[in-house]
């Protein structure tokens, strides 16, 4: 039936778009950008994390943004399962896109960001504020773009590096890109795991001896590939894939509690064909995704609870170019997701939306973007989002952007459909957003500065039902607001290179009725990283805060997790063997600091960790 729908939909709304004649000849550029829409945004703050950056961090998705970006995280320990708040909002309205694809759970609605390698990508972008219109449902607080860009020109270099350190954490990975003006490939591994029996800073048993993470080993093993082919100057095709799994013992609270096992896995597909004629542009998608997991109750047991989604998504973009400062784009598309598990049976979800985007830049100073978007299913009624924005450029020291949209987050499989408890009758959590954003170039210095407002409204969250059981509601109404803010800086003396980057956020997430702060949302987050080189040595140092937060929603102040403090720093050598061959060590977490995100969740102290990067 929301097959149907969508045709017939998608028939009228597509016949608004008209060819033109043939005068024109629009070339490729060398670049082939996954995620264009991420690449055109100019009304919205978008943080675009480099090599060198990602390169400085622990593997993790986790680490690097948690040092490097106004993301707050709630750690459920090292290497644990790992959630965000980003502009106060919950773990399911940060969208992860994946090369133009959300690949948030189909079973949660969010992502676990421990799951995630960074060395696996070419290019990591941060999108603060709303943008549903173009990546669907949860991208309300903002959006994280993963993404493997391809380049057509003859290279052939190859990317590798081991670590090992502490609690036993080895850690490798390698990445080939082979390419000329006619194919472009990238071909990855990468491997972490630990022991991960760090002590507990500061805490200790009964008898004296001082607690460690117990039952705390995981490991985690992706591999990933991309190729394109451009086939002229107009038609390109490209193939995404990536396979990853993931096990893990969890963490015990008590050392008395029953050893608990998860293991969860993921496999991502993705064929896309782009062709341009003249001023008509055409771009055709289709991805599979599945995800997986199984579920220990005890480690020692071989049985296990289960639960696994099979998504196939298709989507068709046509441009067309109106007049030289104004283009459109018709979007449609339509996915199909069947969950089967344990705890909600088997269970079909058909999902189909159109959507119409503009960009007109009346003049080169001043550009502007606008979108709707609906949805069409039987699961839900879907409000009608859109998204207005502008920058204009009063001159090169300043700029002046603002946005105002309306995203949504569609109830999720658990929520749907859990036994005992799920509520098919949930509504999309819907959230009104504005924002303004100033930004100051001078030299070698870049400033900008956010302000935000954000109205949610259906807030799912899972309250005690009939009996035992709990059960999803769209139960709240919150108000979000605040400022952030981000700082860059570099400049070369000679053979003397330095660079500074700073992030800072100021949110406050109040439920609109008790006028409280969501809880595991601090009011303070502030990052702040200084790197320095000369010849063939680098040295760098990281610094995080972390603001208290609550732990419960009537804010009791004697129930928070307190502030903390956490500082890196790192050194390397490169031995000029290769192309680049060089010899790193960290010291993470220097100052032995005692923290957590979660109560009953202590992070590792102070530990080290040694590495070896090899380009040829």
């Amino acid at each position: 039936m929301t097959a149907k729908k969508l045709l017939l939909f998608c028939f009228l709304f597509l016949c608004q778009l008209v060819s033109a004649q043939n005068d024109s000849i629009t070339k490729l550029e060398e670049l082939i950008i996954s995620d264009v829409y991420l690449k055109n945004n100019q009304s919205q703050s978008i943080q675009v994390l480099t090599d060198s950056v990602i390169n400085k961090n622990q593997p993790s998705l986790t680490d690097l943004l948690k040092y490097n970006s106004v993301i707050y995280f709630k750690e459920y320990g090292r290497g644990m399962l790992s959630t965000v708040s980003f502009r106060g909002t919950t773990a399911s309205q940060t969208a992860v896109v994946w090369n133009g694809i959300n690949i948030n759970s189909q079973l949660s609605g969010s992502t676990d960001f421990n799951t995630i390698t960074t060395n696996d990508f070419n290019s990591i972008s941060v999108k603060a504020g709303g943008g549903s219109v173009i990546y669907g449902s949860g991208a309300i607080g903002g959006s994280v773009h993963l993404n493997n860009d391809l380049v057509f020109k003859k290279q052939f270099c190859n990317d590798f590096r081991i670590a090992y350190g502490s609690f036993a954490t080895l850690g490798t990975n390698y990445r080939m890109v082979f390419s000329n003006e006619k194919w472009s490939s990238q071909i990855g591994f990468s491997y972490n795991g630990s022991e991960n029996d760090y002590p507990y800073v500061g805490l200790y048993t009964w008898k004296g001896e001082q607690r460690k993470n117990v039952n705390g080993q995981y490991e985690n093993t992706s591999v990933n590939a991309s190729l394109g082919y451009k086939i002229n100057a107009k038609n390109s095709v490209k193939f995404y894939s990536q396979t990853s799994n993931t096990d893990r013992n969890m963490a015990l609270v008590s050392e008395s509690d029953t050893k608990t096992k998860y293991i969860n896995g993921f496999s991502r597909n993705l064929i896309e064909y782009q062709t341009t004629q003249n001023k008509l542009t055409a771009n055709f998608k289709t991805a599979y995704i599945s995800e997986n997991y199984q579920y220990f109750g005890d480690i020692n047991s071989d049985y296990f609870s289960f639960g696994k989604t099979e998504c196939f998504i298709t989507k068709f973009d046509f441009g067309y170019e109106v007049l030289e400062n104004l283009k459109l784009n018709g979007v449609a598309d339509y996915s199909h997701t069947n969950g089967y598990g344990t705890s909600f049976g088997n269970n079909v979800r058909e999902i189909g939306s159109v959507a119409l985007l503009a960009q007109f830049n009346p003049i080169q100073k001043w550009q502007s973007e606008f979108g709707i978007r609906k949805e069409i299913t039987d699961n839900y009624q879907s409000p009608l989002l859109f998204s207005l924005g502008t920058s204009y450029a009063f001159s090169k020291l300043y700029t002046l952007k603002a946005n105002f949209s309306r995203n949504f987050r569609i109830p999720t499989f658990n929520d749907l459909y859990w036994e005992e408890g799920g509520n098919p009758d949930l509504k999309p959590e819907s959230a009104y957003q504005a924002e303004i954003g100033n930004v100051f170039s001078y030299k070698k210095i870049t400033l900008s500065q956010t302000m935000y407002y954000m109205k949610i409204r259906d807030l799912l969250r899972w309250v005690p039902g009939d009996g035992s059981f709990w059960s999803p509601q769209n139960t709240d109404r919150v108000n979000s607001y605040g400022t952030e803010i981000l700082l860059g800086w570099a400049a070369n003396y000679g053979k003397h290179y330095f660079n500074l980057n700073g992030t800072y956020a100021y949110t406050i997430s109040e439920n609109e009725a008790t006028g409280k702060q969501l809880f595991f949302v601090p009011f303070h987050k502030t990052t702040a990283s200084v790197a320095y080189s000369y010849k063939k040595l680098s040295a760098n140092y990281q610094f995080l805060y972390n603001g208290f937060v609550y732990t419960r929603s009537d804010n009791d102040p004697k129930e928070i997790i307190e502030a903390y403090n956490v500082s890196n720093i790192g050194i390397d050598y490169d031995f000029g063997y290769f192309t680049s061959s060089k010899l790193g060590f960290q010291v993470l977490n220097l100052f032995n600091e005692k923290y957590q995100s979660l109560e009953d969740r202590p992070l590792p102290g102070r530990n080290f960790n040694i590495y070896i990067n090899l380009k040829f």
